[in-house]
């Protein structure tokens, strides 16, 4: 049955023989390019990893504050998360390359020079066989061709015989002569015969050997050869999509953390960060009250000069630096003063008090390893031989020092924490500032006295004539912070010698001025300077001939006289 399958499928002809030496060899190197294509897929996989890898390095947050102030919001962290996962999403494009080379590239490269070498071998011995009937069938056509020729030389001989037989004039040794020629002859013919015969048979036997044993199995060898190909590359073709399928499970894994992440954004919770790490402090100023400019009356400025605000913003040029709210771009690019001071209320406190738990935590850390070394301490004196306890001196001092040091800066933070909660805005303070807006329907002033002495920049100008300047009004003026007066710093300027302005600001928030030397500020309130920050963050103001103090330079906004020309009239 496999003679006939096999003679029904290769055939057993030379020329069949031949077709399949190139057939097998095209085999063999549809081998090597398949190879070739799964080598090109890898590298695909690894470049194709690399490129992932460096897209989510690139784009993952620099260790600087931006970034670290980012890391607050959720949809932020989302990201982040989604880098991750694209990055092991990366590793697993890896595993595809890595997969591919050692269960097929590798396998199929060492299983081609098999393949060759058995190839070679078969074909080998199919050239031998093939070599082998050739040359008995040219030994067996030398057979045929000597009994051939012993037949007719014995021929001859016997006719030559009968013809000297006939001849009466022959003697008759010619004639036995003649007769000896002739049987010795077909004697020779004979053996030819028998030679031709034996060999004729033994081709035969090859002959069949060889077209139904020996080619057959040769055949069949080169047959399991070229199945086992087949089957091989059919196997790797499935290897090649199971390395692909064997990763999915965890890229499958990576998307569900990416749409995880997605998920995990919350926009109210981002949008209530964005209130805790912004949110000032300050309280919106109160309404707008009426002022009735139809009626003809005397104006004087009240001491909150919230009606000099407001005359500020009606000059003819429309440049008013007034604002009904504060809008505070910080001009400081750097970190700012130790204290914060450039900052808002709440976020000044915000920081205050953040610095204030980091000097704790360091103060928490030096307390434990000065606890660490004293019980180190105490056992080096109860053992001497485990350590000099005098060695451990110069550290627990080093620690003293170290822990004196971060109190006293937790002592100052600490008392500038209490000087930014005493000035955060409460609802008392609300009202209170409602109270001084109602003050302006008790204080009159002329209607253009503001106009007139302000600058196109907004800043006041010492050029006043006798209709632009402010009168005393006779009624008395409610003081617009009553906790805030300052007649205990009234004797500190008397004996000074008056110094003239240089100068005029605008009150941005409110200051409740407690402490010693300081002066109260409500929003939008108009002072003269008397003397510039010194870059210790506090300006000397003026309200009026007897009220003087100090006040936040981040409070204010200055406008400085370039010509100052001595003291100006008190508002």
């Amino acid at each position: 049955m496999v003679e006939e399958r096999m003679g029904d499928c290769w055939s057993y002809t030379k020329d069949q023989f031949d077709n399949l030496e190139k057939h097998t060899q095209w085999g063999i190197e549809f081998v090597e390019k398949y190879t070739k294509f799964v080598k090109e897929r890898s590298e695909i996989e690894i470049n194709y990893a690399k490129q992932i890898r460096n897209l989510s390095k690139k784009y993952q947050p620099k260790k600087n504050s931006r970034e670290e102030e980012e890391s607050k919001y959720t949809f932020c962290r989302s990201f982040l998360l989604t880098l991750n996962e694209l990055n092991d999403y990366a590793g697993q494009h890896e595993v595809i390359a890595e997969n591919l080379t050692s269960q097929i590239i590798t396998d199929l490269t060492r299983y081609l020079q098999e393949l060759k070498t058995e190839r070679k071998s078969h074909f080998h011995d199919g050239r031998k066989a093939q070599q082998h009937i050739e040359s008995s069938w040219k030994q067996l056509e030398s057979c045929k061709r000597r009994f051939e020729r012993d037949c007719k030389e014995a021929d001859r001989a016997q006719q030559y015989f009968e013809k000297m037989d006939a001849d009466i004039n022959v003697t008759k040794a010619d004639v036995e002569k003649a007769r000896q020629q002739a049987q010795m002859r077909h004697q020779m013919a004979a053996d030819s015969k028998g030679d031709y015969s034996s060999y004729l048979q033994k081709f035969n036997q090859e002959q069949n050997d060889h077209y139904y044993t020996i080619i057959p199995n040769i055949f069949q060898k080169l047959q399991d050869m070229e199945e086992k190909r087949i089957e091989r590359i059919g196997v790797c073709m499935k290897t090649f999509a199971d390395v692909d399928r064997q990763v999915l499970p965890i890229v499958g894994k990576c998307l569900d953390g990416m749409t995880k992440a997605a998920e995990s954004i919350e926009p109210k919770t981002d949008s209530k960060q964005v209130v805790e790490s912004y949110k000032s402090g300050f309280e919106p100023p109160g309404d707008v009250e009426f002022e009735d400019y139809g009626q003809a009356m005397k104006r004087t400025v009240s001491e909150t000069s919230l009606s000099n605000s407001r005359e500020v913003k009606e000059k003819p040029t429309g440049k008013s630096k007034g604002k009904l709210w504060p809008f505070i771009k910080n001009k400081n690019k750097g970190s700012g003063p130790e204290d914060f001071s450039h900052l808002p209320p709440e976020q000044r406190r915000k920081k205050l008090q953040g610095k204030l738990d980091e000097l704790n935590k360091d103060i928490q850390k030096e307390m434990d390893q000065r606890d660490a070394l004293t019980k180190m301490k105490d056992v080096y004196v109860k053992n001497p031989q485990m350590g000099d306890p005098a060695s451990v001196d110069p550290r627990l001092s080093e620690i003293a020092q170290n822990i004196e040091k971060l109190q006293y800066e937790v002592q100052k933070f600490e008392g500038w924490l209490a000087e930014v909660e005493e000035k955060m805005p409460s609802k008392s303070d609300t009202h209170r500032r409602s109270g001084i807006y109602e003050t302006q329907n008790n204080t009159t002033v002329s209607n253009n006295c503001a106009q007139d002495r302000e600058s196109p920049d907004g800043s006041y100008t010492e050029e006043q004539n006798s209709e632009t300047q402010v009168k005393a009004t006779t009624m008395p003026v409610p003081n617009p912070n009553p906790t805030s007066t300052t007649p205990d710093f009234d004797d500190e300027f008397d004996d000074e010698e008056t110094l003239p302005t240089i100068g005029t600001c605008k009150a941005l928030y409110p200051f409740e001025g407690h402490n010693e030397g300081t002066i109260a500020l409500a929003e939008g309130e108009l002072l003269y300077i008397i003397e510039e920050d010194k870059g210790d963050g506090w300006t000397r103001v003026r309200r009026n001939e007897d009220e003087e103090g100090y006040v936040p330079t981040s409070y204010i906004e200055v406008f400085l006289e370039t010509n100052a020309k001595g003291a100006m009239t008190y508002i």
